[in-house]
């Protein structure tokens, strides 16, 4: 629209400019043509009613004189006639014009005196009139008095309204006609060609590849189309060139690093669109304090494990564009390229009305599945308004994907319990599309699952999917038992499949991890650097340091922890101004009641914990609550001489591997929950029962009295452990999976 009024206005101004001024000149030509008649039929009556006149003022005849005025009283758009003496005092006049009162006139004394006629335009009452006055003489030459006629000039203006209000409607009209006509013109010159193109991109983009060109223009949009025909072949060709080298390249190569993962995407999924959706976003735009818009990385595993993958991959991530600053940087499709400094992938952003993010996340999501499937002995809550808001916003992410899918084929990975709906209102559209789904949390029984009223949809929505991802195979068991007992289908023990309604849902244990990276000497040194300025900064020079990193959550075992700390210095009072516990907590869900009484429960342990140990300068716990970046985050891990992960339940926990390969001096002990998916990877790690405190209080001491060459043997083979199975083996394992299931369908 904007092109088009840049296109029109000119012309249309240029347009009812050259009318307008058409309309003065024609509209003055029409008065000037009235105001002569009006003179001539003026200058006639009053030739005429000089002789009659000249009679009355020779005589005297007063009657006469008023019979003479009232004469005119029925004339046609004539107002009056006024009878002058020779000293310009009114004789008689027409009772309609009564008041026009001449002698208060001077032009009537200059007809008289210099014996010349007068004639203009006066204001009369509230009218506007035209008046002609002539001198009256005898026979002789001499002035007698004079004659005035009154016209009426209403007529003439009512007649120019007239004419105006026609070239009105006519400009109107043609500048309605012009426009249409530019607007066809326009179609037809611009919008149908680039509309043509546009499609033509589309198709392409998605994979519809037509073997005749569907345009046939010859001017230059033709030969625009011509040569993108021509860079897309050459895209075709040398896509398949690379896919086959890439193939090539994957059969040769053992570790896997981001360079091997690109290569496996390229040859196994090729043209095909790689598509992953998850609720949180890997940048978000967010202003701080100051109102300064920044860019910032989440916390969280989901990100931390999938960005690696999207930057190896190029594909489009989905997901809720929850920064308040998110919508000022993405285009007219809701997307942008990410990272901001160096885009390699596309982020698409789904918008949330607050009631949206409110029944759907807060709601359904976090107070509904999260308690029932850790089962950490909070309850649960299932309200139905929840649960119709997860559907819609279900059916928005769907719509999302599906505008993103290309004609043939495709993959869809989707991330967590968010979206437990999502697989089958895919599959229902496009059941060419291969998706898969992993849950990055625990899956809990079958009597556990059914407490939820909607367990039915949600195990449906689930088995839309072509394989479905656990991170441990306990859980992998306990979905397989669930649909088992709760749904009407057929389970495959040895394939690790459920058939139903003629679709099979492979369910497969992938263990999550993080990038096997070890930063490089400079960085490292960056790194290293940065943690001395944080030992400086909180007081940590000389002391036993150990850190938790972990979002404020109920499932994380925080006062646990620092129950367990409690118990350490009581029972080990030599640690007392020797031991120093750095816990970050990321602020999460807050207006959730059971993460605002956990906030204010472990504000309290903390504050109680170290007015009872402290002594001076020195305390037990330095609580940091705030949002951490992993730039901030590193630094911590590498000073930390211990760290504790004490989940109650957790799906794998991808801060006991953070730890573990920041520490390239093989120099700290990882305290490790049984209760996480971690601990079955970690067998080196300290392994505790966070639930019983003595044991934990035990297991921080053994790791801060360990041998060096202890923590040294037990670092390696932890390390060794990453490496061997990093996030890049973890996505290279998923999508060797599907594209196998996509080869055998």
């Amino acid at each position: 629209m904007k092109r088009f009024l840049l296109l029109t206005l000119p012309v249309l101004i240029i347009v009812a400019a050259g009318f307008m001024i058409f309309g003065l000149i024609q509209a003055g030509f029409e008065e000037d043509k009235m105001m002569d008649d009006l003179y001539r039929k003026a200058s006639a009556v009053a030739e005429s009613a000089e002789v009659s006149a000249a009679l009355i003022l020779t005589n005297n005849n007063l009657k006469a004189a008023n019979n003479l005025v009232e004469s005119f009283q029925k004339r046609e758009r004539m107002q009056g006639c006024i009878l002058y003496d020779k000293k310009g005092k009114v004789i008689a006049e027409t009772k309609r014009i009564k008041g026009w009162q001449g002698s208060e006139r001077k032009y009537i004394k200059d007809v008289i005196t210099t014996g010349e006629l007068s004639k203009g335009i006066e204001k009369f009452n509230e009218y506007t009139v035209y008046r002609y006055a002539i001198p009256v003489k005898n026979d002789n030459g001499r002035v007698l008095g004079a004659v005035e006629l009154v016209y009426d000039t209403s007529y003439v203006f009512s007649q120019l309204t007239t004419l105006w209000k026609r070239i009105g409607i006519f400009s109107i009209l043609l500048v309605v006609f012009t426009m249409l006509a530019l607007l066809l013109l326009q179609r037809q010159i611009f919008i149908l060609p680039v509309l043509r193109l546009t499609d033509w991109f589309k198709k392409f983009q998605k994979g519809e590849i037509n073997t005749n060109i569907p345009i046939k223009e010859q001017d230059e949009f033709g030969r625009l189309i011509s040569e993108v025909e021509q860079v897309a072949l050459s895209l075709r060709v040398a896509r398949r060139s690379v896919s086959e080298d890439a193939t090539r390249r994957v059969e040769r190569t053992e570790l896997w690093t981001e360079a091997r993962l690109k290569t496996l995407i390229h040859a196994r999924v090729g043209d095909n669109a790689m598509i992953i959706v998850s609720n949180r976003e890997p940048y978000m735009h967010v202003r701080d304090e100051e109102g300064k818009v920044r860019c910032i990385t989440p916390a969280g595993g989901v990100v931390t494990a999938l960005d690696p993958i999207m930057k190896a991959s190029g594909g489009t991530w989905i997901a809720h564009g929850s920064g308040d600053a998110d919508k000022l940087f993405v285009n007219s499709k809701d997307k942008l390229g990410v990272p901001v400094e160096d885009p390699r992938y596309i982020l698409k952003r789904v918008w949330l009305t607050k009631q949206e993010e409110e029944g759907y996340y807060y709601g359904f999501s976090n107070e509904g599945l999260w308690p029932l499937c850790h089962m950490t002995h909070t309850r649960p809550e299932f309200k139905q308004a929840d649960w119709e808001m997860y559907k819609t916003v279900n059916a928005k992410f769907a719509q999302s994907v599906l505008d993103e899918l290309p004609v043939n084929g495709g993959f869809v990975f989707i991330q967590d319990y968010h979206f437990t709906l999502l697989p089958k209102m895919i599959k229902e559209k496009r059941p060419d599309v291969t998706v898969a789904m992993f849950w990055h949390i625990p899956w809990p029984n079958p009597e556990v699952f059914a407490i939820c009223p909607y367990y039915q949809d949600i195990l449906e929505g689930m088995l839309g999917c072509d394989l479905l991802g656990f991170h441990v195979q306990y859980h992998c068991n306990n979905f397989l038992d669930t649909v088992n007992r709760l749904l009407e289908s057929r389970i495959n023990t040895e394939t690790f499949s459920i058939v139903r309604a003629g679709m099979e849902t492979f369910v497969k244990p992938f263990p999550i991890s993080i990038e096997d990276d070890n930063y490089g000497a400079k960085e490292s040194a960056r790194y290293a650097s940065a943690g001395e300025k944080m030992k400086n900064e909180y007081g940590l020079q000389d002391k036993i340091i150990g850190i938790g990193v972990d979002r404020i959550d109920y499932t994380k075992g925080l006062v646990e922890r620092m129950l367990a700390i409690e118990a350490l210095l009581d029972k080990n009072p030599q640690y007392r101004g020797k031991l120093v516990f750095v816990q970050i907590g990321a602020p999460s869900r807050t207006h959730i009641k059971s993460y605002h009484d956990l906030n204010s429960a472990l504000d309290a342990e903390v504050e109680r914990i170290n007015w009872k140990f402290g002594d001076g300068d020195w305390k037990p716990v330095i609580y940091l609550k705030r949002h951490f970046s992993q730039e901030e985050i590193i630094p911590f891990y590498m000073i930390a001489d211990f760290c504790v992960v004490s989940s109650l339940h957790d799906g794998m926990n991808l801060v006991a591997k953070e730890y573990v390969a920041s520490k390239e001096k093989l120099d700290g002990v990882l305290v490790l929950s049984t209760f996480t998916g971690a601990a079955r990877e970690f067998g080196d790690a300290v392994l505790i029962n966070p639930y019983s405190t003595v044991e934990f209080a035990q297991a921080l001491e053994k790791a801060i009295t360990m041998d060096p060459v202890e923590k040294r043997r037990r670092m390696e083979n932890m390390r060794a452990t990453i490496k061997n199975n990093n996030v890049y083996k973890w996505a290279g394992d998923i999508i060797s999976q599907i594209t196998g299931l996509k080869k055998q369908a």
